[in-house]
């Protein structure tokens, strides 16, 4: 669909970009910064999107949204200023790839389910990254695109499906269990050897864990950050009625902060 010159979407996407080109010739803040200054706003305001989609708060997903839209306006500003490229190359340089990466809609190749399309995207990607001989290298891998400041857990996530995109994976769940009983078992070993290689064998664990938490379909680390939450509610639960009882906190045996807990489980 080609939308209208009078389409609100059309309208107000042009209003903003007027509005940041008045915002980078008139507003001290907005002239001076880069790319490099923008770049730890724009991981702050990511993450705010995120904790937004947790708490299903969707007034503040679109509050989110907008600054994260914004930030990318800035940058095409600055590429502009720069001569390298404006909104318009950003705008079709997605919608090329996002026709190349979709032959299923946009061509002629057949999919049978959204497996099939993820392992056409990989492979589509690959293709791409070799033409353009993306890095240098001659036979450029899957994995060159997971971006190395990655959270750890986030880049185990990437790294899996992007293997599993071109066909290597486990076949099924309760192969991956028994790799995760595996793991657990191996360090448990090295721990009782209290050996130099514990690092190493609590990272296979975790990798694992990853790892199965994908053939369940749920996010690990939206999973941990679920219960990051849950912890710190209760703790908070704890020490607001500790101290409604005269307790102090560092003061309390165990039990008692136990006690605590379990009313926190049932009545926070």
């Amino acid at each position: 669909m080609t939308p209208s010159v009078t389409d609100p979407r059309l309208l107000a996407f042009l209003r903003l970009l007027d509005i940041m080109d008045t915002l980078r010739a008139e507003c001290p803040w907005d002239k001076k910064q880069t790319m490099e200054t923008l770049r730890p706003l724009t991981i702050e305001e990511t993450y705010e999107l995120g904790d937004a989609i947790l708490q299903n708060d969707l007034q503040e997903v679109k509050k989110e949204l907008g600054d994260l839209i914004l930030h990318m306006i800035f940058y095409a500003k600055i590429g502009e200023e720069k001569g390298a490229f404006n909104i318009t190359d950003v705008l079709n340089g997605i919608c090329e790839k996002l026709i190349n990466r979709h032959p299923h809609i946009y061509g002629d190749v057949k999919v049978n389910n959204e497996q099939d399309v993820k392992a056409n995207w990989e492979k589509i990607k690959l293709a791409e990254k070799a033409a353009n001989k993306e890095g240098g290298a001659e036979h450029p891998s899957v994995l060159q695109g997971v971006p190395r400041g990655l959270p750890s857990m986030v880049k185990a996530i990437r790294v899996q499906d992007k293997a599993r995109g071109v066909g290597f994976d486990w076949e099924n769940r309760e192969q991956v269990w028994e790799k995760v009983q595996e793991e657990l078992n191996e360090l448990q070993a090295e721990v009782k050897a209290n050996s130099a290689k514990q690092t190493e064998e609590l990272g296979d664990v975790l990798f694992s864990m990853v790892n199965y938490a994908r053939f369940l379909n749920i996010d690990p680390d939206e999973a941990l950050e679920r219960t990051n939450r849950k912890f710190i509610q209760r703790f908070q639960f704890l020490e607001r009625e500790s101290h409604k009882d005269g307790k102090v906190m560092g003061e309390m045996t165990l039990a008692e902060m136990e006690g605590y807990w379990q009313r926190a489980k049932t009545e926070g």
